[in-house]
């Protein structure tokens, strides 16, 4: 017959996967930026493709440019979030390594520790990798001069 765990065993184990339940719960939050970042980058991606098709000259290496680098964004927040879903399945795999271990008497101390620091790595790798998407977004992103000092003319022609 199977010995069935007692409840304080289980509550006790309960209490240890607590902590890396409140870590999937800032990794959520985390993959729910990156994922509303990379919706807006997508959308201007559309619009600038759509701009290209109507335009020439300056305007149109500017477009061309500037679609390069949502391109090369998305990109790189795409790998923020796939090293973020990455981290959340190494902390998954240490709460069912917890309960497996309390559960069922294994020693699983070394591969719950390397899983846990893995996931950490895997993580910085995923905030790492947003900063640079970040840097990316803010470089490409200024008002050009011929807009901030454009004056408007009057309707008489006169300035």
């Amino acid at each position: 017959m199977i010995a069935l765990p007692q409840v304080s065993l289980v509550a006790q184990t309960i209490q240890l996967a607590l902590a890396p339940v409140f870590l999937l719960a800032g990794i959520g939050a985390f993959l729910n930026v990156c994922v509303s970042r990379l919706a807006r980058i997508i959308d201007r991606a559309r619009s600038v493709e759509a701009l290209i098709l109507t335009t020439r000259g300056k305007e149109h290496d500017r477009l061309v440019g500037e679609i390069r680098v949502l391109d090369r964004r998305m990109s790189v927040v795409n790998s923020a979030i796939f090293l973020s879903v990455a981290s959340a399945c190494a902390v998954c795999l240490v709460v069912i390594l917890l309960f497996a271990g309390n559960l069922f008497d294994a020693h699983l101390g070394t591969p719950i520790a390397v899983l846990f620091s893995l996931s950490m790595l895997l993580q910085a790798g995923g905030f790492a990798t947003f900063i640079l998407e970040i840097r990316l977004g803010s470089k490409i992103i200024h008002v050009r001069n011929e807009v901030l000092y454009h004056k408007a003319e009057m309707e008489d022609g006169s300035e």
